[in-house]
């Protein structure tokens, strides 16, 4: 039991280190009119996470990213770090309810739109809240953003990644969700051997 709690942690560790390097990696603009607004595949490791493990490791997984990617990799620190678990969890949060263990890919599709619809909703009063006070824009400004730039772009970036993590996920079903269980059993019969 021990040595598949290991596997487990290293298998969350290791998508973990993929988001992070995917940051690095593949960062871009998605709206012209919002260059400061940058895409990343961060998501899609943290939602494949979840899909095997469930809620919890996935917002673990998302948590140990976020806080990288807001001091170690330019994020903005404490408010970037807050911005992107926010949104990020409440994707995390609406796929796997409708993905971990009950494994429809119907579900799945209707999860990931809801989980898209739902990151973009609550980055309205996030955005709200959060950049006049932090940012030094007016609510003026942030309430003219919000209809051309904001939803917009919460929408695409967590379609996008839902999108990419769908491809991976029926890709990597063989050894996903309940295979999963008997993949850490062979992984770990191959390690006391």
């Amino acid at each position: 039991m021990k040595s598949s709690q290991t596997v487990r942690l290293v298998l969350m560790a290791m998508l973990a280190a993929i988001s992070v390097v995917l940051v690095m990696l593949l960062r871009t603009p998605l709206l012209m009119a919002a260059p400061h607004l940058e895409y990343d595949m961060a998501d899609v490791p943290v939602m494949l996470g979840t899909m095997m493990f469930g809620i919890l490791p996935g917002l673990c997984i998302l948590l140990i990213v976020s806080v990288i990617q807001a001091f170690l990799l330019g994020g903005n620190g404490w408010i970037g770090l807050l911005m992107h678990f926010v949104a990020s969890g409440m994707l995390v949060v609406v796929v796997g309810l409708f993905h971990y263990r009950n494994i429809k890919w119907w579900k799945t599709i209707l999860g990931m739109v809801l989980g898209t619809i739902t990151m973009a909703v609550v980055m309205v009063p996030m955005n709200l809240i959060i950049a006049p006070i932090f940012f030094g824009s007016s609510m003026k400004d942030v309430v003219e953003m919000l209809v051309p730039i904001i939803i917009p772009f919460n929408l695409l970036k967590a379609g996008i990644n839902c999108g990419i993590t769908f491809v991976l996920l029926k890709a990597l079903t063989p050894i996903t969700n309940k295979d999963v269980q008997l993949f850490l059993k062979c992984k770990i019969n191959q390690l006391k051997n």
